[in-house]
């Protein structure tokens, strides 16, 4: 149980239907649900709900028991619909009604895989929450004009089909997963994953978030903009692997200036094979990763230590204050000194 200096728990709503897949109903399950078995303070409560509950059969022939009727989701802060039905039926008025009903009061919607075909119906946006639609489920919120104008992405099977069907979306199916503020969607299946746990380091802070991934031995930070494709997304220090062991000495020397050419040396690689290789393994290029990584770095420094922020700088290799304000601003929409606030203030408060 929290201590009474904890911050408030966050209330988790997850939704499922008859036939739903195991491991989209999982993922939201696995990143919000078993903080309070891991962790010594527990910052979510999370329950599964359905519109009829009870007995529900799963797409892997097993059935799960749900006790919690759409009622279930009232008090819910975020409420996550992992999927939707392969046929992308309309799903339920009153489903619908529950899900504009929690965004009309603040609630985060969570639309992971087909579920965002779900959040387009509910017509949710309009109440100001932010909504996160998963592999598919950016169908659903692009069905409710949620993303109008906007950038999004969805699993890469079905982009044709998405361009096709809402060409007002700025569609971009190379990537993981867009945030654009109150709107989120991902890829498909594991990039929920990558997505869930986005939204839980924006809440929660990297720390908490690295901590999660950790536990569910999963890569603990992939940048949005990394490629669907990637030949081995979560990558261990492989002796002998060049591109492996170059990952891994980077991130003990983020403090150094890197440089492509550089990198490229170190690694025993030509330029043209090294930019190849590194693509392939990290999904993203040398820059974007080096600053993924410096950013995820500083963080961390940020929310567990009171090293001054100029030497955090330093030590993240941005080199200075200015720079890493700079960096922080564009990445996360605050500065270095709010978010050590916002989250050690949370930790302590």
């Amino acid at each position: 149980m929290p201590s009474p200096t904890s911050p408030p728990l966050l209330s988790v709503a997850v939704i499922a239907f008859d036939g739903i897949s195991p491991f989209h109903l999982s993922v939201p399950c696995l990143v919000f649900g078993e903080d309070r078995i891991h962790d010594h303070s527990q910052r979510f409560e999370t329950r599964v709900c359905a519109v009829a509950p009870g007995s529900l059969g799963t797409g892997a022939g097993f059935r799960i028991d749900v006790p919690h009727g759409l009622d279930g989701v009232g008090p819910a802060d975020i409420v996550v619909v992992p999927s939707w039905h392969d046929d992308l039926r309309p799903a339920p008025p009153e489903l619908l009604d529950t899900l504009r009903a929690a965004h009309q009061r603040g609630a985060t919607v969570v639309g992971l895989c087909l579920g965002a075909f779900v959040l387009a119906e509910a017509q949710a946006h309009q109440r100001g929450a932010t909504v996160v639609g998963l592999c598919l489920g950016a169908f659903v919120l692009a069905e409710a004009g949620l993303l109008d104008g906007r950038p999004a992405t969805t699993h890469w099977h079905l982009a044709p089909a998405f361009a096709e069907r809402h060409p007002g979306v700025r569609l971009d199916a190379d990537v993981l997963y867009v945030d654009d503020g109150s709107v989120l969607t991902s890829a498909g299946t594991a990039a929920g994953l990558d997505c869930c746990l986005h939204l839980m380091r924006r809440l929660c802070g990297a720390e908490v978030a690295n901590r999660a991934a950790r536990r569910m031995v999963v890569a603990p930070h992939r940048q949005g903009n990394q490629a669907q494709f990637i030949a081995q997304p979560v990558r261990t220090v492989v002796r002998g692997d060049r591109i492996s062991e170059l990952l891994d000495w980077v991130g003990h020397h983020l403090d150094e200036t890197h440089s492509l050419d550089s990198l490229a040396e170190r690694a025993r690689m030509s330029r043209r094979t090294f930019t190849r290789h590194f693509r392939e393994a990290t999904g993203t290029t040398v820059g974007r990763w080096l600053q993924g990584q410096r950013l995820a770095f500083a963080q961390r420094l940020l929310e567990t230590t009171q090293r001054p922020i100029d030497l955090i700088a330093v030590e993240a290799g941005f080199g200075t204050a200015l720079s890493m304000r700079q960096h922080f601003t564009a990445a996360l929409a605050t500065s270095p000194s709010a978010y050590r606030r916002e989250f050690q203030g949370a930790a302590h408060g």
